[in-house]
């Protein structure tokens, strides 16, 4: 037999198709690798500066997610968008950006970094009281603008996971507590019930001499008695103690 006629040219083609498959199970079986770019709101009043800013960002790897001329804008399409960073401008109309980056922080929806024309120091402090993470002041440069993210979002995470630390912790507690109360009523329970079994032990001796009862019999009619009058075994005990029981001495009163 010829070589060239072991497999036909459409056999072979079956086994190109075949290969070709077999690939692609195997890139459908493998995870998809994603590379996700940090999402930042950009919230600035004066339109070329914002131009300028989305611009700075989105060179450097950003997407920015929305675009808002004022606080009001800022806070919602913060909440829409949940983005990674806020970039909020100070002065801005309607609402100013420290009362925005108020809020946002407040709801801990993203790290906020305030952005002014002003390094007063009180402005500096209200962005800071408000939650801010950075400050930076114009004009916008990368070598202080794109630390300031980094070091915002770095540190939102570290308090979200603190936060989520002592949430787990306060869990944890929750049930160590439960657990304990579970406990103390077991142990509760069970010293009730042993001060009843010596209760009605003491009573069934006593009908058994004062009433000529056997201890089997002295039992069930203590068990009778108890579910017949719906008194409860521990009262019926002792209200069999007061009467056939010992009297207490009386008291020398000299």
């Amino acid at each position: 037999m010829v070589m060239d006629e072991i497999l036909t040219d459409d056999e072979l083609k079956a086994a190109a198709q075949g290969d070709e498959a077999a690939k692609d199970a195997e890139q459908a079986g493998k995870p998809e690798e994603k590379h996700t770019k940090p999402t930042v709101v950009v919230a600035e009043d004066e339109s070329v500066n914002r131009m300028d800013l989305v611009a700075m960002l989105e060179d450097n790897g950003y997407q920015v997610v929305g675009e808002a001329a004022n606080g009001e804008e800022a806070v919602e399409l913060t909440r829409k968008e949940r983005p990674d960073v806020v970039c909020m401008d100070v002065k801005m109309p309607r609402m100013d950006g420290i009362t925005a980056a108020g809020t946002i922080c407040d709801e801990n929806i993203a790290p906020v970094v305030m952005l002014t024309a002003y390094s007063q120091t009180d402005l500096v402090k209200q962005a800071t009281g408000a939650g801010a993470m950075a400050y930076v002041t114009k004009p916008y440069e990368e070598s202080k603008l794109l630390p300031a993210l980094e070091v915002a979002m770095g540190r939102f995470a570290e308090i979200n996971d603190l936060l989520d630390t002592v949430e787990r912790n306060e869990g944890k507690l929750k049930e160590v507590e439960s657990k304990l109360k579970e406990a103390e009523a077991k142990a509760e329970k069970a010293e009730n019930t042993l001060e009843e079994r010596k209760l009605v032990d003491r009573a069934k001796g006593l009908l058994m001499d004062k009433a000529d009862f056997s201890e089997q019999g002295a039992f069930r009619w203590i068990q009778k008695t108890s579910m017949d009058q719906r008194i409860p075994k521990k009262r019926l005990a002792m209200a069999i103690i007061a009467k056939y029981g010992d009297p207490k001495p009386a008291q020398d009163k000299r």
